[in-house]
């Protein structure tokens, strides 16, 4: 389950650096535990929003309301669980 679990954290970054057009960024460069807000990726409201829609064309996934998006997009990880987490009980 652990190399599973990898493989969609490294899947979520190319997906953050292509959905963002982060032409600067190198998925591999992305630390799973990364700040997707402020220190880390420093992604701005904008960009959120960007993944989101991202995550419900690519992925099917809503975030329900802005206190799952908030833990939710908090970093790769986070994200990852999210995904796993809907994958499973769908």
């Amino acid at each position: 389950m652990s190399g599973d679990t990898q493989a969609l954290r490294n899947e979520l970054k190319r997906f953050i650096v292509r959905r963002l057009r982060l032409e600067q960024a190198d998925p591999d460069s992305i630390g799973d535990d990364a700040l997707l807000v402020g220190a880390g990726l420093d992604l701005d409201s904008i960009d959120l929003l960007e993944l989101i829609v991202g995550l419900e064309k690519e992925y099917g996934l809503k975030i329900a309301d802005a206190a799952e998006g908030r833990r939710v997009l908090t970093s790769v990880r986070s994200l990852a669980e999210f995904v796993a987490g809907k994958r499973g009980s769908a």
